[in-house]
């Protein structure tokens, strides 16, 4: 089977255009392929197989001869190439620049977004959710960087402080372990037993298993004391 070629690209992308009444060209100067309708500026086309740092950057290069710029790629099939088209359809739009997909199997040419200024909404829930994790994590446990496994997180710190009480008390009522630990979920949690550290003794009593006591043992430095 013969290999794709950035070439490929170009038949579908020409028949696109002049179909909207623009006239094509390939390898004009620096750009792969250039259109012009009439007085409007030129719109330039960067065809690549697939994504890749150069192509936006070569891009970004373009928007210095007008605002018109597209990058292309190959469509291909699968959840992973979906996956990757939300994403640089996101960031060609932040770039202000334009994403083509080609499906080389049929010509199919498909426009995921156009060239234009990138103003985001700001999501109000989201930030809020960022603040309040901001505001109830104790200390700095966690590396700048690191994976999500491991992490620590204000919820793993509450259910620390709650496995520290039994720990040292014993079983108790989950309306006690809330007031003196000063988690006001605390029967929610440990009834929820996310981590597996809580064993329901009787009705509203709960102890701790041994991987809770096991955690209890490493809790110092994720408790920030």
């Amino acid at each position: 089977m013969t290999q794709p070629r950035e070439t490929d690209l170009y038949p579908p992308i020409k028949a696109y255009l002049e179909d909207q009444g623009y006239v094509v060209k390939a390898e004009v100067g620096a750009a792969d392929v250039m259109a012009v309708r009439g007085a409007e500026p030129p719109l330039i086309i960067e065809l690549k197989l697939g994504f890749s740092l150069a192509l936006f950057h070569q891009c970004l290069e373009r928007l210095k001869v007008s605002d018109d710029i597209y990058l292309a790629v190959a469509r291909q099939p699968g959840k992973r190439f979906a996956k990757a088209i939300k994403a640089n359809t996101a960031l060609a739009r932040r770039l202000g620049l334009g994403l083509i997909t080609v499906r080389l199997s049929d010509g199919l040419v498909e426009v995921h977004c156009d060239p234009g200024p990138y103003a985001p909404r700001k999501s109000a829930r989201r930030q809020a959710m960022l603040l309040r994790e901001f505001a109830r994590r104790q200390g700095d446990p966690n590396d700048g960087g690191q994976t999500r496994a491991g992490l620590v997180t204000a919820y793993r710190q509450d259910t620390l402080k709650l496995a520290v009480y039994l720990f040292e008390v014993g079983a108790s009522r989950g309306a006690d372990v809330a007031r003196e630990t000063g988690v006001a979920r605390a029967t929610t949690m440990m009834r929820d037993n996310h981590y597996g550290w809580f064993e329901k003794v009787e009705k509203g009593v709960y102890g701790l298993t041994p991987a809770g006591a096991e955690a209890v043992g490493v809790s110092g430095r994720v408790l920030g004391t």
